[in-house]
């Protein structure tokens, strides 16, 4: 039986070629055209009957429908409708001519597409570039590239792939072993062995290998290629290791970057949507869903306009339902997404470390040096602060009381002012105490900033929370739970409570229980009984985050519904902005505190106070991960984002985002 096919178009039932040309050459000729008709044809027809088409019009009228189209249309939509009208592998071929001429060369797309393609693709693509410009496709691409890069691309354009499914388990731990012996296990790469196994070795065989890396290595090939290699090389093969796991989920991923933050990568984007629309755009559509919790049809449409934005809707193929149901291949997604998080040993790193010859004497005298006399030198202040680990910060709080009588929070608070006041105290502040503090800030005045008590009570561990609360009652005279109690609502209020006792289970996954976890949740989303939150907040607020991994993961196997997309459909407001929050640390807390860091700057103003929160408290925990979290999703660095989104305190941001320099 042929593979299910997973396209969003297919052969138009009851096609003439030749009335589908006729209709073409009527919608061009006269003033004008009708672009209406041309896209709502061309978008509805296979790429093997628009070449009928093609033949019929030459045949009919005399002349190249493509030459008729170029000279109708313009722009984005001429791109995206010549790029439909031509055979799968001269698209390749035309894309691939187009990265290379000129002065330089598009890296991004001959990794797209090479690392992508299958044995009989890339064939067909040589052999395309030969018969469109009478050049051979290695040569050019040898003489437009250099490195270890070059040699990879070289591999690919081989088309030598194994495609036998049988797998060797003697050879698939040689080569997972071979692999970590290449990299992890030795001082410098050996770069020759990567090329080898992963542009020869079957599909099949590398997710086995891959999945058996992780087990020698404790830390997936990913993330080792991201610390062995660097560069186009470093891309180029960590594209190939996506494609290996998921070609849906890695144009998922470059689709979503061709079309976030300002101005959209046209080429990308006309292209995936080209060349996939017959073979797994439905895949690409849940996969995107899966990752970035929004449709691609929706960002498509929020993005793109006119008909060039109407014929690439009509290729998305509808936009998808946000009821949760996994299409087939996008559940063993995500269930192996879950394995993955579950699997991998992360080791947390903080951008903070302590001050070498440290003396907290000599910074309680240069402290008060700086703020004496007219003026306050800020620069003094926000270098020896920003340079000291949290536990030195309190020794010189201590000193300057001791050596000099005076309270040194008070001496700051004096003499800063606005944000630089409320990030350099906020160093100065043992980290119960600041988080104390940011309850009470987040409690306090008109309105209460719901999305800070979560992010607070969501990420930190039952020590810190139970730090946290002695010093509230401390510095405020009042419990932490009095306090959410007083500021708070139903349900949400209980879950604030809960996680505020501070007693979150902290024992490894337990699978037999995972498995009644996650049928009591998936029973929870089918029942009629209204108390999806009850049993939801027992289980999510409870148990350890390495159980929950696994809760989720079983989740997905006994319900085949994504975890996240059932909280943003059944729940509502900040009960669903908490529950998800604990998803999304639990699945990957670095890359919840980058998307937190990534809101607080995008779009109209900055949120100050975030960014201030999750730089201080996160600086010498994870901040370093984050780092890596935000650039791999937002494709900039946390220190240019900043050095962009905001204007004041940056000397001290940006020695907290960029710490430890390699990444």
């Amino acid at each position: 039986m042929g593979k299910e096919f997973r396209g969003t178009v297919a052969d138009h039932p009851d096609f003439d070629a030749g009335s589908d040309a006729e209709a073409l050459y009527d919608a061009m000729k006269g003033f004008g055209s009708d672009k209406e008709a041309i896209l709502e044809l061309i978008a509805s027809r296979s790429n093997a009957q628009r070449q009928e088409i093609r033949a019929a019009y030459k045949s009919q009228f005399g002349k190249d429908l493509i030459d008729d189209l170029k000279y109708e249309l313009t722009g984005k939509f001429e791109r995206l409708i010549v790029g439909l009208m031509r055979p799968p592998a001269y698209h390749d071929a035309k894309e691939i001519k187009d990265a290379i001429k000129g002065a330089g060369t598009d890296e991004k797309c001959l990794i797209e597409i090479l690392a992508s393609r299958t044995n009989e693709q890339i064939h067909n693509l040589v052999a395309a570039y030969k018969d469109a410009y009478d050049r051979d496709l290695e040569e050019d691409v040898i003489g437009d590239t250099s490195g270890h890069f070059k040699k990879m691309l070289v591999v690919l354009l081989q088309g030598t792939r194994e495609e036998d499914d049988v797998v060797s388990e003697d050879l698939v731990e040689q080569d997972a072993q071979d692999l970590y012996d290449a990299g992890e296990a030795q001082w410098g790469t050996d770069e020759a062995k990567f090329i080898m196994l992963l542009g020869n070795r079957s599909v099949t065989h590398l997710q086995l290998v891959f999945d058996e890396y992780q087990k020698i290595a404790e830390k997936s090939i990913e993330d080792s290629i991201k610390s062995e290699l660097s560069g186009d090389f470093e891309t180029l093969m960590l594209a190939v290791v996506q494609c290996i796991r998921s070609k849906p989920m890695f144009f998922a991923r470059r689709l979503y970057k061709s079309m976030k933050g300002l101005g959209t990568a046209d080429n990308t984007l006309i292209r995936i949507m080209v060349c996939r629309s017959e073979i797994d755009m439905l895949d690409i559509r849940e996969c995107f869903r899966l990752r970035y919790e929004k449709s691609l049809y929706n960002m498509i449409q929020d993005d793109t306009s006119g008909d060039y934005k109407r014929t690439l809707l009509k290729l998305c193929g509808g936009d998808d339902d946000i009821a949760g149901e996994f299409f087939p291949e996008a559940a063993q997604i995500a269930y192996k997404m879950w394995e993955i998080s579950a699997m991998t040993k992360v080791q947390l790193r903080g951008t903070v470390r302590p001050y070498q010859n440290f003396d907290p004497a000599s910074d309680a005298q240069a402290l008060r040096k700086a703020m004496k006399g007219f003026g306050t030198d800020e620069d003094t202040i926000i270098d020896i602060v920003a340079n000291r680990s949290n536990a030195q910060r309190q020794e010189i709080r201590q000193t300057f009381k001791s050596l000099l009588g005076r309270d040194l929070m008070a001496d700051l608070k004096s003499e800063l002012s606005k944000n630089l006041e409320r990030l350099i105290l906020g160093l100065m502040m043992s980290p119960a105490e600041f988080d104390a503090k940011m309850m009470k800030k987040a409690m306090e005045g008109a309105g209460t900033d719901e999305h800070a008590l979560i992010e607070i009570l969501v990420t930190r561990n039952n020590q810190e929370i139970q730090e946290m609360c002695s010093a509230y009652q401390n510095a405020y005279k009042k419990s932490l739970e009095d306090a959410i109690a007083s500021e708070t609502s139903g349900h949400f209020k209980r879950i604030l409570i809960s996680l505020a006792q501070g007693t979150r289970e902290e024992d490894p996954a337990d699978m037999a229980r995972a498995l009644e976890d996650a049928q009591e949740l998936a029973d929870a989303c089918n029942a009629d009984s209204g108390d999806l939150e009850d049993r939801f907040m027992s289980i999510l607020c409870t148990r350890s985050f390495p159980h929950l991994r696994r809760v989720f993961q079983e989740f997905v196997r006994c319900s085949n519904k994504d975890i996240e997309q059932i909280i943003k459909k059944e729940m509502s407001g900040d009960i669903k902005n908490a529950m998800f929050a604990i998803v999304r640390s639990v699945k990957n807390q670095p890359s919840y505190f980058a998307d937190r860091l990534y809101k607080a700057m995008k779009g109209l103003g900055t949120d100050d106070r975030a960014l201030i929160r999750i730089m201080v408290s996160r600086s010498e925990i994870d901040l370093f991960n984050i780092r890596k979290e935000f650039k791999e999703t937002h494709d900039a660095s946390l220190h240019e984002f900043i050095q962009v989104e905001t204007f004041v305190a940056l000397h001290i941001l940006f020695w907290l985002s960029r710490g430890e320099q390699s990444v």
